[in-house]
């Protein structure tokens, strides 16, 4: 492998699986309005976009959709609770610390681009023990474009110092694959994360189904 790719990560449903603490606060505002809880298995359709967009499709989904001028409170709210819960049972994939030490150790430059507000990003990242990884966190907040919007994928790789010897994007989604041909690179995906439809069908360069095997994957498309 180079010795300084530079890999971004998405990070719900590829670094962390958040699912239980994302659908907590989720259903916490649903439920103070009156809404049905939305269930785990709808989270393959909720998450990707965004906070905000993830909001509005819940109200969508569980009654009368949310009007403009009465999303901001809701989306504060949400923001609010989540962030006092943001790591109650989000926990990294296996084999995810382990494998992201290892590519540190072979002078592989990391990122994360996540559609997640960057002042829930941060935090979670950091309680977690897994911000050391990483030299650039963009989150959605930072600008008034995010994921696919190639922009935000070629900042990330000017905040680690160009792309080297290569840049990957490493997601779970759609979204992560929409982003990565917009910017011109590759993309390998995990077949465990959040999406509404079949990983294999997303056109990936890679599906893995463990964290650990991303450095092989890695060498073959950086070779």
């Amino acid at each position: 492998m180079p010795t300084t790719p530079a890999l971004v990560f998405d990070l719900d449903g590829t670094l962390v699986d958040t699912a239980r603490d994302l659908l907590g606060a989720l259903n916490w505002v649903l439920v103070r309005h009156g809404r049905r809880t939305v269930e785990p298995d709808e989270v393959g359709r909720l998450v990707g976009h965004g906070a905000r967009a993830m909001l509005v499709e819940a109200m969508h989904r569980t009654g009368e959709a949310v009007s403009p001028e009465d999303l901001p409170p809701l989306f504060d709210a949400y923001i609010a609770r989540y962030r006092a819960h943001v790591a109650d049972h989000s926990q990294p994939y296996p084999g995810v610390a382990a494998t992201l030490g290892a590519l540190a150790q072979t002078g592989a430059r990391m990122g994360v681009l996540t559609n997640k507000p960057q002042e829930l990003a941060d935090p979670l990242l950091a309680t977690l023990d897994l911000a050391r990884f990483f030299a650039a966190i963009h989150g959605a907040g930072r600008f008034s474009y995010s994921k696919p919007d190639a922009r935000v994928f070629h900042h990330v790789l000017d905040e680690l110092g160009g792309s080297g010897n290569g840049a990957v994007m490493i997601g779970d989604s759609a979204t992560d694959v929409a982003t990565a041909r917009a910017a011109g690179a590759p993309v390998v995906l995990v077949s465990y994360g959040y999406t509404s439809e079949p990983v294999h069908t997303l056109g990936a360069d890679a599906v893995i189904d463990d964290f650990a095997e991303l450095p092989a994957v890695l060498e073959h498309l950086l070779a």
